[in-house]
């Protein structure tokens, strides 16, 4: 079965210099040349090669994801040393500002994707051909999720719709309410599950179940649990099973299996290195979460960053299979092993087992920056568990729906069924999300998402935290048109 690539080295992408990501300080990060866009998307080829170049950015995402961990209480920022990546350690501390640089790639990144996606949208009525929709089907879905990514992180933000935001552009857009924002990620979304098949030819290509998981998890962020429900219960009868061998998942031979409803694909391109990590086609999180100077087997060294704490190693439970899968106890596997390795900053002696760097990867270039594991970022499991959050939490709520969807996830990983009704039933959810998910970058947007950040994070405050800072070049470069969020 064909992979999609989202690499952009094929001369037919040239033409879309005006949306590769580069260092300008316009805050969609895209170069200020404009050159013949318009006499572009003549033919199918033309706007196939745009929608590429729109699956490019998720890529990028690799730093939303550790940052997720990062600022959650299931990891710590780790390092080399207390000044290594400054906004790393800011995020993780609570007492980021707008000046971070981490913060900035975020936004710039995403952005960068929402234009690549609009530049489409843009032309989308030029030509015609046999399949079109389902190309735009993929652009909206693609949109969406970088829109998403945009309002989870800072709330209302600047809202461009089938335009590109060209250099020079950002003092004519105003923040859009979140509101806004979510309304065209429904739209978006609806669009794409209507236009969409099932089942992709091409293996990482956006399908319909991809678009309702998405959809749904976009409605639980918006406390809309009845829809959410109708739209996670309509994936739940689609293609998707959960694997037997939970191991099995995080490895090379588990990408792109039956419980993947969306994949992150990487390859081994190392792009433009470290001054560009945006630029590598490789997964760059899985460098920056590896053991420090590790010699022994199966895994490689890296940076020892986003390290687990002993607090959610205790959150699972006696007999959870998925323990030893999520999490590498660095001692024990030591001790058994005759490996060595040396202790970074903030070391726990523990390190997310799901994207650290194995042995027999095939990389080229820097190892840190070309390792091919994908990113699982919706999992049939995930889908599970929001779709049991929705139907406890809805109202009328049905508590037997939840229970059999819980207990599905619960019964893989060797544990016996909950029970529990109501309020109960929400924390035993909620309990699960963050051991099924441990390590996948969910669980501080979960923490904001139901109110309980607050008691879980040190340090955080309520009515600033929920939001991270617009950075502040982005605000100077609007004219100062924007407010900062709240408590910045």
């Amino acid at each position: 079965m064909k992979k999609v690539k989202y690499n952009l080295k094929s001369a037919a992408f040239i033409v879309l210099l005006t949306l590769m990501t580069s260092c300008s300080d316009d805050f969609v990060d895209v170069d200020p040349v404009v050159e013949n866009s318009e006499n572009f998307f003549n033919s199918e080829e033309d706007y196939q090669s745009a929608l590429i170049g729109a699956y490019d950015l998720l890529q990028s995402t690799y730093l939303n994801v550790m940052l997720g961990e990062i600022a959650s209480d299931n990891t710590l920022a780790g390092g080399e040393s207390a000044s290594d990546s400054p906004g790393i350690q800011e995020i993780d501390d609570m007492v980021h500002t707008p000046v971070n640089a981490q913060l900035r790639d975020i936004w710039s990144w995403m952005y960068a994707g929402v234009n690549r996606a609009n530049y489409i949208m843009e032309f989308q009525d030029k030509t015609d051909f046999a399949g079109k929709e389902e190309v735009i089907a993929q652009t909206r879905f693609l949109r969406a999720y970088y829109y998403f990514e945009l309002v989870k992180w800072f709330g209302d933000v600047p809202l461009a719709i089938d335009r590109r935001i060209l250099f020079g552009e950002e003092t004519d857009f105003d923040r859009a309410p979140k509101e806004d924002v979510y309304a065209l990620i429904e739209e978006d979304l609806q669009f794409a599950a209507d236009n969409l098949p099932a089942i992709q030819a091409e293996t990482g290509r956006i399908t319909q179940g991809a678009a309702r998981a998405l959809l749904g998890k976009v409605y639980l962020f918006q406390n809309k649990f009845s829809e959410a429900a109708i739209v996670l219960d309509q994936v739940i009868t689609g293609p998707y099973d959960l694997v037997t061998d939970y191991e099995s998942i995080f490895e090379q031979e588990g990408e792109n299996n039956i419980e993947s409803v969306f994949e992150v694909q990487y390859t081994d391109e190392e792009g433009a290195g470290f001054d560009c990590l945006q630029c590598s086609e490789g997964n760059v999180a899985v460098g920056f979460n590896g053991i420090r100077n590790y010699s022994g087997p199966l895994f490689e060294s890296g940076f020892s960053f986003n390290v687990p704490t002993q607090e959610v190693v205790d959150a699972f439970e006696t007999g959870d299979i998925r323990l030893d899968v999520a999490i590498l106890d660095i001692n024990v596997w030591a001790a058994d092993q005759g490996a060595t390795f040396s202790t970074g900053f903030e070391h726990t002696g523990y390190f997310n087992r799901k994207y650290i760097a194995r042995q027999g990867d095939l990389n080229t270039g820097d190892a840190n920056l070309t390792n091919p594991n994908n990113y699982r970022a919706i999992r049939f499991a995930d889908v599970l568990l929001m779709a049991a959050e929705a139907h406890n939490r809805k109202s009328p709520s049905n508590d037997g729906q939840a229970l059999t969807y819980l207990n599905r996830v619960r019964t893989r990983a060797q544990l016996p069924d909950v029970t529990a009704t109501g309020t109960a039933l929400t924390d035993a959810i909620y309990q699960e999300r963050r051991v099924e998910l441990v390590g996948e970058g969910h669980h501080f947007f979960d923490l904001v998402r139901t109110g309980r950040a607050a008691t879980e994070i040190d340090g955080f405050v309520t009515g600033k935290h929920e939001l991270f800072p617009i950075p502040l070049i982005e605000i100077q470069l609007a004219g100062n048109r924007w407010e900062q969020n709240p408590g910045y």
